[in-house]
């Protein structure tokens, strides 16, 4: 598949030309960084766009700016949804249902990085518990909201080849807690949820993939780098190891840069080249072989992909939030 589109393509370039009136689009996390900026270019372009948000008051005075792009004929509206809370992600399903109006596309990019260890409401692993399992329950309440023609992207990051899920010891009440093993294992998750999701629901038209939005200083990384400048630090740090070691250099995305690839797997991308697929600066991602795991590297492992291990996550999502999809 060609593209014009790049790592430094930003949402406005990928979306131009794009008429999106009458198309009705949910994302959550728009209260920061990257949920923002894709409802923004989102409503430019005509789009109605559900927003979700935990924090409903901090949402409101985030979007300011996408509600003053909605002049052209876009629309916005926020709703509540604590991902890290099964009552409240069940309270929004049941909400969003009862109005019955379909979506062109869900865009699950609300996530935390890198946190303590602690646990949600519903005592799972923080991580785990917010960036998969919240998503998973909500996404499969509503599935039948998806019409033939729409998808689910799913957020994930190249922090899934810190580690594959553990299926055994999701909870981390067996294995020694690590900040970034919990992130790449709810990574991987996404990743694997997309993988499963697409299979079960392309025969009727509904396809789900699964992107990276590349190294953004955003909100995200409060647990990591919280200091000004810290992250920007860290990645001359990298480039340093990777000039010793003869690797590609890697830079920080601008926000709308790292929102690009969300709307172009979404909207812009042929459904049958990215579905089931995990994606990265606008285009589909190579599988990784060999042993790189460098963040410095382009590339999906093979485990993020692997349908027999997506089937076996579903299967333990499902015991593990009580319900069956």
């Amino acid at each position: 598949m060609s593209s014009t589109f790049d790592a430094t393509s930003t949402t406005d370039e990928v979306l131009a030309g794009v008429d999106l009136h009458g198309r009705r689009i949910l994302v959550t996390g728009v209260s920061a960084g990257l949920g923002v900026e894709t409802a923004r270019t989102l409503v430019a372009h005509g789009a109605h766009v559900v927003g979700a948000a935990r924090d409903l008051a901090k949402a409101e005075r985030a979007t300011a700016q996408v509600r003053a792009d909605a002049a052209n004929g876009g629309a916005f509206e926020l709703a509540e949804l604590d991902l890290a809370s099964l009552a409240s992600v069940r309270a929004c399903a049941d909400a969003l249902m009862a109005k019955a109006k379909p979506f062109d596309l869900i865009i699950a990019n609300a996530g935390v990085m890198a946190s303590p260890f602690g646990h949600t409401t519903d005592g799972f692993e923080t991580q785990f518990g917010t960036n998969h399992l919240g998503h998973f329950m909500l996404v499969n309440r509503i599935a039948s909201l998806l019409a033939p023609g729409s998808r689910l992207v799913n957020l994930s990051s190249s922090g899934h080849r810190f580690a594959d899920v553990d299926l055994d010891d999701p909870n981390f009440e067996h294995t020694e807690y690590a900040p970034f093993m919990a992130y790449g294992r709810s990574k991987t998750a996404n990743i694997l949820f997309a993988v499963e999701f697409d299979r079960r629901h392309k025969a009727d038209g509904v396809r789900a993939t699964a992107v990276h939005p590349g190294g953004i200083e955003t909100e995200l990384g409060r647990h990591v780098y919280a200091e000004p400048g810290a992250l920007q630090k860290r990645v001359d740090e990298l480039n340093a190891e990777n000039l010793a070691a003869g690797r590609p250099g890697f830079s920080l995305k601008s926000i709308p840069q790292g929102a690009a690839t969300s709307v172009w797997a979404g909207i812009v991308a042929p459904a049958d080249a990215v579905g089931g697929h995990y994606c990265e600066d606008c285009h589909v991602a190579q599988l990784l072989q060999g042993d790189a795991a460098s963040l410095t590297l382009e590339g999906v492992r093979p485990y993020a992909l692997d349908p027999d291990r997506a089937k076996a996550l579903w299967a333990k999502s499902e015991e593990m939030v009580g319900e069956r999809f």
